[in-house]
């Protein structure tokens, strides 16, 4: 019989950390959560764990997901494939002695800086697109607070951040802030993430840039 966890009502980053925790000693989980960024997150898991997912739609705002691990199939490590221009990650894993370690940049606001809102979202947009036009782009970009706007339909910077992930660069948006936001259903561009996988990445980065 498959393990079965109830993470209905509990906030991110708790239902991945109970499904991670579960499939460390159980090759098949049932897992109920309440919401999408949750159902997002549970599944990106299973993909890293190696594990095969169905995802049922159980009405009024619950979803049942079974997860369960395939045969000769370990935790796997996703990349994302740079194409015309090389971020850290790639430059490191080619032999270049000019990168040290992994960069990631913090977003936690639709605007730049602190004063005129007007002002802000204006430096916003010339960050963005400035970006692009770096000899070595950031690793990943993480979208928190109001920054997750930035990364939905009608964003003032969506090409430019479209541009930046299909040169490799890999963004992560916070699912709570999604929820918060009731934004969900409206992101163009990026992958919804979690407080375990955002506080992981944090650890482990190299360079920290906050805009």
């Amino acid at each position: 019989m498959p393990e079965m966890i109830d993470a209905r009502g509990l906030a991110c980053p708790q239902p991945v950390i109970l499904a991670k925790k579960a499939l460390e000693h159980s090759a098949e989980l049932t897992i109920r959560v309440d919401n999408m960024a949750a159902v997002e997150n549970v599944k990106r898991l299973a993909k890293s764990q190696g594990c095969r997912v169905t995802v049922t739609d159980e009405q009024d705002r619950t979803w049942s997901l079974a997860l369960t691990r395939e045969s000769g199939l370990g935790a796997v490590q996703e990349h994302a494939a740079p194409k015309d221009i090389p971020n850290g990650a790639a430059r490191q894993e080619a032999g270049d002695p000019s990168v040290c370690a992994p960069s990631v940049i913090l977003i936690p606001s639709e605007t730049m800086g602190q004063g005129d809102d007007e002002l802000g979202r204006l430096l916003m947009r010339g960050f963005f697109h400035t970006l692009q036009e770096l000899d070595t782009l950031p690793d990943k970009i993480i979208f928190y607070n109001s920054g997750v706007k930035l990364t939905v339909n009608g964003s003032d910077v969506l090409e430019d951040i479209r541009e930046l992930a299909q040169a490799g660069v890999e963004m992560l948006v916070c699912g709570t802030c999604l929820n918060f936001f009731n934004l969900t259903d409206q992101l163009a561009v990026g992958t919804i993430s979690n407080m375990y996988e955002i506080a992981d990445t944090l650890t482990s980065v190299g360079r920290l840039i906050r805009p």
